[in-house]
């Protein structure tokens, strides 16, 4: 715009939108090809049962109480300020809204307190990171574990996500350890499903990875690591070692997509100020 342009108008701006263009753009139906994979195809119907989900929390809590030094207790949610749970390194014990109603909500919670507590510990190498640093890593390996299981949360998990990781720098920087602690995680929720009865049948094994679910696509990864272990050939051990290079790529890529696609989308979502919250909220 000229200056006398920009005088008439009261603005200071140098450009102006004048018109619009023609683009061709293209609805899903004129498409073909294999679908695109869906938040349906990570489903388990059976573990997506509210009974369940119960169970699983119960079990995971119980186990993390009996056989790790960590400890879990319930209090109810009108004593945490608006959280719904929070992590206290001083004394290792991650404390959780008993009487929220919704249990695969409390799940989560479980899960995104135990990954503060495996990543943000006093002995952690990330326990001086950034809140926003924390916090993304946190609600993401909680959204990776729910996700497994068949329990969609991306409206929660990733709005929460969107929120403290701003700068899409974060996500990048924090990805490893949303895979190592993401994988910890389920398999420690897939034995104890496997030990409460709520396992499915395994399916047979697919090719592509880009077909498999979340699921199979990380128990590929963990029966990959155990045959790499048992080993006995150099040749092999190297093979494997290369199928699981593929593997960690792809759960990698998948979930860096997920959390940057949700981050793209909501670009005018603020972060909260740090002072408002003196807990850790989820």
């Amino acid at each position: 715009m000229t200056p006398a342009e920009q005088k008439r108008l009261d603005t200071t701006d140098e450009r102006a939108i004048v018109g619009y263009r023609y683009l061709p753009i293209f609805d899903v139906a004129q498409t073909s090809g294999d679908p695109v994979l869906s938040a349906k195809d990570f489903v388990k119907e059976n573990l997506a049962d509210h009974q369940n989900v119960t169970s699983l929390y119960n079990a995971f809590k119980d186990y993390l109480n009996q056989q790790t030094d960590l400890k879990v207790s319930e209090v109810p949610l009108a004593t945490l300020n608006g959280a719904k749970g929070y992590f206290q390194p001083s004394t290792n014990e991650i404390v959780i809204g008993g009487d929220e109603p919704d249990n695969a909500l409390k799940l989560k919670t479980l899960y995104h307190e135990y990954a503060h507590s495996q990543l943000h510990g006093l002995k952690s190498a990330f326990k001086d990171r950034p809140r926003a640093y924390q916090e993304t890593q946190a609600e993401a390996v909680a959204y990776v574990a729910m996700q497994n299981i068949g329990v969609d949360t991306s409206n929660y998990s990733l709005g929460y996500v969107a929120t403290w990781a701003k700068d899409k720098a974060v996500i990048h920087s924090a990805l490893s350890e949303i895979q190592q602690v993401s994988n910890k995680v389920i398999e420690l929720s897939d034995g104890l499903t496997k030990q409460l009865g709520l396992q499915e049948a395994q399916k047979e094994p697919e090719h592509d990875l880009k077909k498999l679910s979340a699921h199979d696509l990380n128990k590929s990864y963990q029966g990959l690591q155990q045959k790499i272990k048992q080993a006995t050939d150099s040749q092999q051990k190297s093979e494997l070692k290369t199928q699981l290079n593929y593997v960690h790529q792809e759960i990698s890529n998948r979930t860096q997509k997920q959390l940057q696609d949700f981050v793209r989308q909501n670009p005018k979502i603020k972060q909260p100020v740090q002072d408002e919250v003196k807990q850790r909220q989820l």
